[in-house]
């Protein structure tokens, strides 16, 4: 699948305040230093879409953005902010939580994972909460490029063990770049499936 048009349509705090034409949703989120921005804009061919910033933990909202006039490329505030006082991490994690568990369009959320370093215990956490709250995920380790390819093979087989530990049967795991475009066509193509088999179903 390739990305023709992508139109910013909204920003919310909560689901009742997201666009009002219902279209399929494939939301993006990350811990707040993991690139999610730069991702967003290589996935849509735009530098410029989604705000991307030398401080990390910039976006505070729900952003939906229309792909092709059929879907939503929904982008998340980032968890893990240590740089936010305990009331501001509350209201994103409130932010989050209320997309999450009441946006009835959500078809699948992509968790992004910096390639570079083993899982860490924020990341784990919130990948057992989806996994406890039937949140369908996928896993997207970003940042491939900072590493060599012998590098990135023993760290990517590394975090499969470590996801072993925890489920039986692995989500979909893509490995990218968002300097080099690697794990584009993977991720979209990933995005038109799942979208071919909803119109199927609906069919």
């Amino acid at each position: 699948m390739k990305i023709s048009e992508a139109l910013f349509a909204g920003s919310s705090t909560r689901v009742a305040e997201k666009p009002s034409r219902k279209f399929p949703e494939f939301a993006f989120i990350g811990r707040s230093n993991v690139g999610k921005s730069s991702l967003i804009n290589m996935l849509c061919n735009n530098r410029r879409l989604a705000q991307t910033s030398s401080t990390p933990g910039k976006t505070k909202l729900v952003n939906h953005y229309l792909i092709n006039r059929q879907w939503y490329l929904v982008d998340l505030p980032g968890y893990g902010y240590a740089k936010m006082s305990k009331t501001g991490r509350q209201k994103l994690e409130q932010v989050i939580r209320n997309y999450l568990n009441f946006s009835a369009e959500l078809h699948i959320l992509f968790v992004l994972i910096d390639s570079r370093h083993d899982i860490g215990k924020i990341d784990m956490d919130f990948l057992t909460e989806l996994g406890t709250g039937g949140i369908p995920f996928a896993i997207i380790f970003t940042k491939a490029d900072k590493l060599g390819p012998n590098a990135l093979a023993a760290q990517m087989e590394k975090n499969r063990a470590k996801l072993l530990e925890f489920w039986e049967e692995l989500p979909p795991v893509f490995v990218c770049s968002s300097e080099t475009g690697a794990g584009k066509e993977e991720i979209l193509d990933y995005i038109g499936s799942l979208l071919d088999k909803m119109q199927e179903s609906a069919g």
